[in-house]
This record gives C-alpha cells, structure tokens and sequence, in this order.
C-alpha cells in the first residue's frame, strides 16, 4: 500500500541524511594530539631530568700530589643547599630504597592498552550534529510538496514539517549512527504524532457490556456493506457471536447483499421489506442480541452525503433508537482530502468514534490514511485491503510508519 508516497518519502530520507552527514562535525581529541601520560608509581623515587640538572664540573686529571693539590686550588666555598629534585642527597641522606613494585604481566598489560585504545577511538569518532535552518530548508520544503502531493491535508503537513524542524534545528546532539537513521526517528516521530493511537475492537468489546452496538455510516458507493460483512468476519475469528441488522433499506438490492454475505459467513441478519424503517429493523436486532446472549450488533446504513439534510436527520433517528456504542464512519482512501472534509461533517452532525477506510491497497498516496485520524480527533480502526472477507487489516500507526518508512520486517 501506498507505494508512492514510499518511494517519495525515501527520496526525502536520503536527501536530508546527506545534509546531516556534511553538517555533522568531528569531536574530540585526536589519538596524535593527545598521547596518554603515564603517571609515576605512588611511593617510587622521581628521577631528575637530565636536562633539568647543571652539569657537574669535573676536574681534569693532574700528576701534583694530593698536597699540591691543596695548595693551588683557592679555598672552595660554602655548598649551598639545593631545593628539591635540584639537590643530589648524599649517600648517608637517601632514603632507604624500596622494593619495586612488581611490573604487570604481559596479559594485564594487554588489556589495558586495548582499553585505552577502546576509549581514544570512541573520543575520536563522537559527532556532533549542529543544523541550522539554512541547512534543511530546501529539503523540508521538498517534504512538504511530497506530502501535498500524497493528499496529506495542509493542517498535517504543517504539523509534520514543523516537527522535524523542531527535532533537528539549533540542537546540539552526540550521535554515533548513520545519518539514515537519525532521519527515520525523526520522521517516524513526526507521523505517530499526527497519526494518534489506533483502536483495539476486540480489547473494547471484552470491557463492554453485551451486546456492543456499532453503528456503521458513511457516503454512497465506498463499500460501507461489504465492510460490515468483513468486520463480521473479523469478530467471529477473534470468537464473538454476532448479528448484522440490514439497516439500507433505500437502496435496491442492499438487503439481497448483506444476506448473500451473511449466509457465506454464517452469520444471523436481522432484515425487513426494502423502504421500510431502518430504525426499526436496527431496534430489533439489538432485541435479537439480547435475548440470544449475542455480542455484538453490527447495523448497515444507507450511504448519504452530508449535505442532503433530510437523510442525516434520518441517520440522526437511529442513533436515538439504537444508542450505539461505537460509530464507525467509512469512507474510500483513494478519495484523499474529500474523505477527510466528509468525515469532519458527518462527525458535526451525526458523530464519530472511528474510521474505516477502504481500497487502501488501490491508494498509492496514503495521504487520507495520514490526515484523516488527526484532523476530526478519531482513530483509523482498520484499512481494507483487498476484494476478500479477510482482507481488513486492523489499522496499527507504528505499523503503518514502519511501512512507509520501509523498516517493517518482511
């Protein structure tokens, strides 16, 4: 599913990870620059420089007696005492020697020089990643194009873009991964915030008191039946009992439908003659639910647009009568911004707990998928994926990031 988008999204990706790799400059300390220091033993005896001493004056060797050699050398002066490292103690002032300190083995010693090692190379190749807003404005702005294109609505990709600025503009991070990496965090955050958390059916309907009534409304020609019959199909996998009531009764042949499907599935249908009351047949299975200890009521409606008033105020009479626990509204992924502006409506006047989308394996945008949870508030629940009963995959948003950001495991 929406390939396109994909595809556009990993042009984005590599781009922007070029401008991190070449914004992103070298920390530390060179190995070179900055050799260890070996630090003396504690308690060994500090051995002077030879530099730091003066050269000792030695005299020459001469043939004259010891007192010749008295009488011609000038009365020697006062030794003065040298301070410090500068003062050669004399044999009777040294300190007795201590033994040395055993060197270690050839193994510790190993060990530590790869550690050290270890340490100067990390020091060596942190980075630092400092991107200013010139760095990244000419592919944020491709980004948003990207998403235009893909029918995201205008308020989400703002919202997305800004995000990613936030992210990496002026921030001074250490990273040791690849740029690419950095970049799918960073659009994976970006998404999930606009995408929300998805909706576990199953897990509600366990919390719920039976029978749980969904109420499924949308426009005409999205494939609001045949959802309701995979959805059924669904729910009997994950082993409820259900009952659909046959709630289009306008439009010819709706009823012959959901039985066709019903009967494939074994599945009850509540249904009365066609133009009869929707409200009324919905009533009754919600009765059948009960008194058969039924756990969920799955009622069909007729499409309607949200500008023809008459039919939403007839949708606006079964909701009182069936006082629905969930309402689903369910609109095609292909139709992009027009799902989105339709389901903002319909949750004004009838409401929404959450979304259906279907023909989401014929969108190659995805645009509608990204934009439509965030813009009415409402979770996608599930996405439909093909012409099959098993074709409704129950809609994750990590899931769907890891698609388009192309990490999902194959």
């Amino acid at each position: 599913m929406f390939e396109g988008l994909k595809g556009k999204l990993a042009g984005v990706r590599s781009r922007l990870g070029g401008v991190i790799s070449e914004n992103a400059e070298e920390t530390g300390i060179p190995v070179e620059a900055a050799p260890p220091i070996e630090a003396p033993l504690q308690g060994a005896p500090v051995e002077p420089s030879p530099q730091a001493l003066p050269a000792e004056e030695v005299p020459e060797p001469s043939s004259p007696s010891s007192s010749d050699k008295t009488e011609l050398l000038p009365p020697e002066p006062a030794k003065r005492s040298r301070p410090g490292i500068f003062r050669r103690p004399k044999a009777d002032e040294r300190a007795p020697a201590e033994p040395p300190t055993p060197a270690p083995d050839a193994e510790n010693a190993t060990e530590q020089k790869a550690g050290l090692l270890t340490k100067l190379k990390v020091l060596v190749t942190d980075r630092e990643l400092i991107l200013k807003e010139d760095d990244v404005r000419e592919v944020l702005d491709e980004l948003e194009i990207v998403l235009l294109e893909s029918d995201v609505a205008l308020p989400v990709t703002e919202e997305i873009i800004d995000h990613v600025r936030r992210d990496l503009v002026g921030r001074h991070r250490k990273f040791r991964e690849s740029p690419d990496e950095i970049v799918i965090e960073t659009l994976r955050d970006a998404l999930l915030e606009v995408l929300g958390e998805g909706f576990d059916l199953p897990g509600y309907i366990r919390g719920h008191e039976r029978p749980v009534r969904i109420l499924f409304t949308g426009v005409n020609g999205t494939g609001k039946t045949t959802t309701v019959a995979k959805v059924g199909a669904y729910l009997k996998r994950e082993g409820f009992s259900v009952v659909i009531a046959a709630g289009d009764t306008f439009r010819a042949g709706a009823i012959e439908q959901i039985d066709i499907h019903a009967e494939r599935l074994g599945i009850r249908v509540i249904q009365h003659k066609q133009g009869g009351d929707p409200s009324a047949v919905i009533y009754d299975a919600v009765e059948y639910a009960r008194a058969h200890g039924l756990d969920v009521v799955l009622a069909d409606t007729a499409g309607r647009f949200h500008n023809k008033q008459n039919l939403m105020n007839q949708l606006g009479k079964i909701r009182r009568v069936m006082k629905p626990d969930l309402v689903f509204y369910v609109d095609e992924a292909i139709a992009g911004n027009d799902a989105v502006v339709r389901a903002e409506e319909f949750d004004k006047t009838v409401g929404a707990d959450g979304i259906v989308l279907t023909k989401a394996d014929m969108d190659p945008k995805g645009g509608a998928a990204i934009s439509i949870a965030h813009t009415i508030g409402k979770p996608l629940v599930f996405l439909g994926t093909g012409q099959g009963y098993d074709d409704l995959a129950p809609f994750t948003p990590e899931g769907m990031v890891a698609d388009l950001l192309g990490t999902a495991e194959a």
